[in-house]
């Protein structure tokens, strides 16, 4: 028996005895999701917080961290074993975080050791929920024109300005942020910072978005006091920590395309619509033939993010290639849901009813219409796809 062998064996056995049932089961709505943080409120699922802990115990909410910074240590074939054991009994993810997704790999490459130690292990345990600072109301797709400011004040900045699209900052106790430290430059003038969202002169407003629901939000600045101590990587460099860590956003937003794996929900709402013909298909011959396609791309792209993961965890991915997967992932997500609206027929446009989850269905098919817009616009990553995978001229 290969080490390897006995790792998924030893893996196996350890989750099916710690995973809760009920975290085997899929996820309802945005509320059903485990976000952790300060203020996470797990009496309506206590199980939540027991596997999450369970999970952070091992380190196995970031099993390819160092072990010194809450992970498990593993290496990436290790890492890909404890995804694919996961996936076996439908595990839900444990956390989701915006700190393990996007700040951790930033802190891990930029970061100091006291910056590390102070931050990873929190984000690890699910005790600190994080949001982007990123975007601005003259600063979205051409981020680098961002004017958020941070005036020098000796020993700590003193920020004042206002970002836009905040996902979650009304629920969030951190934001990582990117502030002008220098006006003489554009690129070259932008420092990574970190900060206490509880920090007196910082405020959030949300967004209403056409789905009814307010992931998003406007967050403002006045004269917030950030300690020096809190800048990642080196001052007016922030724009290297800013596209290193839009590359593993990228990489999280692209995830959105893998949906389809495992109770396919879309076949499953077709079928009770439509119905089977005699010879057990379903009924109407258009639909189906555009739900195989879909199920082949989905396939295809679980393959290509298959080989991207292990390209990256080997050093060996392009450094566009997020772009690639993140253009793809998106629109195929959208895909997903503009065939589940018509596979629902007039029944999925139902808004507020017990029996429609109060309208899940078309809430979640108006909310991915934004999702080829956050992270990147998917002409922005076309852009990059031809220029720097393709080479495109300009």
């Amino acid at each position: 028996m290969t080490d390897l062998t006995q790792f998924r064996a030893e893996t196996r056995a350890w989750l099916e005895e710690n995973v809760p049932r009920s975290m085997r089961e899929p996820v309802k709505s945005d509320a059903d999701v485990n976000w952790g943080g300060r203020n996470a409120d797990y009496s309506n699922n206590p199980d939540q917080k027991l596997y999450m802990d369970r999970m952070a115990a091992r380190g196995w909410t970031v099993p390819d961290w160092p072990k010194a910074y809450g992970g498990g240590g593993h290496s990436p074939e290790e890492t890909k074993i404890i995804r694919e054991e996961m996936a076996r009994i439908k595990a839900r993810n444990p956390l989701n975080s915006f700190g393990i997704s996007m700040l951790g790999p930033a802190l891990l490459k930029y970061g100091t050791e006291e910056q590390k130690l102070e931050h990873l292990n929190r984000i690890a345990r699910g005790e600190i929920r994080w949001c982007q600072g990123y975007s601005e109301p003259n600063a979205g797709s051409d981020l680098a024109a961002l004017a958020t400011s941070a005036e020098d004040a000796g020993d700590h900045f003193i920020v004042n300005g206002q970002k836009v699209w905040t996902s979650y900052a009304d629920k969030a106790d951190w934001i990582f942020c990117l502030v002008r430290t220098d006006k003489t430059t554009k690129q070259g003038g932008i420092s990574f910072v970190l900060f206490d969202m509880e920090t007196p002169g910082v405020s959030t407003k949300p967004i209403l978005l056409i789905s009814g629901y307010s992931p998003f939000c406007e967050t403002f600045f006045d004269d917030v006091k950030v300690p020096k101590a809190n800048l990642v990587g080196e001052l007016n460099k922030g724009w290297d920590v800013a596209k290193y860590l839009l590359g593993h956003e990228r990489e999280m937003i692209s995830g959105m395309g893998l949906a389809s794996t495992g109770r396919n929900p879309l076949i499953d709402g077709a079928i009770a619509t439509i119905g089977l013909d005699h010879d057990g298909r379903l009924a109407d011959p258009v639909l189906r033939a555009q739900i195989a396609l879909f199920e082949v791309r989905a396939r295809a792209f679980g393959m290509m993010s298959e080989r991207f993961i292990d390209e990256l965890k080997h050093g060996r991915a392009h450094p566009a290639q997020p772009s690639m997967m993140k253009y793809y992932g998106t629109e195929l997500n959208k895909a997903r849901h503009e065939l589940m609206m018509a596979a629902g027929g007039s029944d999925a446009l139902e808004w507020e009813s017990e029996a429609s989850s109060g309208g899940a269905l078309p809430r979640a098919w108006l909310r991915t219409k934004a999702n080829s817009i956050e992270g990147g616009t998917s002409e922005v990553q076309l852009n990059i796809i031809a220029k720097r995978i393709l080479e495109l001229p300009s």
